[in-house]
């Protein structure tokens, strides 16, 4: 990746993974979402668009930061790699919950995203301690949010 280059990719990276978040949490945050149970400490939508654009938005350059000081360095490729999944496992918790309506998958999928969070905190501080540090924000909301999600699932959920 040239110097440059990344500084464009980065941000395109996380705004494609906003918009389609953005798009799958559309499919049913109007019509399906309203009709199920959720604890009184949900916080309103506008409240989570807030925190999921500052999350990308310190997400990013924390991937700069990355990028700027472990290129070329050992496991830079693994990391990058990391950085992807955690994108992908992002996005996909939407469909889940938002499109497939898959409480329980999203729950699992909800805990992939800490995970991959987690691991990326804990790997890239030894190239960068700012860009592992602009996680902790990002850590933080999925603790609260994959719990929210488990109560969501376990309070919709029919089965005996």
């Amino acid at each position: 990746m040239s110097r440059p280059l990344h500084y464009i990719l980065a941000p395109l990276f996380y705004f494609a993974v906003a918009w389609v978040g953005g798009f799958f949490t559309s499919q049913g945050v109007k019509s399906w979402y309203p009709t199920i149970a959720k604890p009184s400490y949900t916080p309103s939508g506008s409240f989570i668009g807030i925190v999921w654009t500052i999350i990308y938005i310190l997400s990013t350059i924390s991937l700069i930061l990355f990028v700027n000081r472990a290129r070329g360095r050992a496991f830079f490729w693994p990391i990058i790699g990391l950085y992807v999944l955690n994108g992908i496992f992002n996005t996909f918790w939407s469909y889940l919950f938002f499109v497939r309506h898959a409480l329980g998958f999203a729950v699992l999928d909800a805990f992939l995203i800490w995970v991959t969070v987690e691991m990326l905190i804990t790997f890239i501080w030894f190239y960068s301690r700012m860009a592992s540090l602009l996680l902790l924000p990002y850590f933080g909301w999925l603790t609260f949010a994959g719990y929210l999600t488990y109560v969501i699932y376990k309070t919709n959920s029919f089965s005996p």
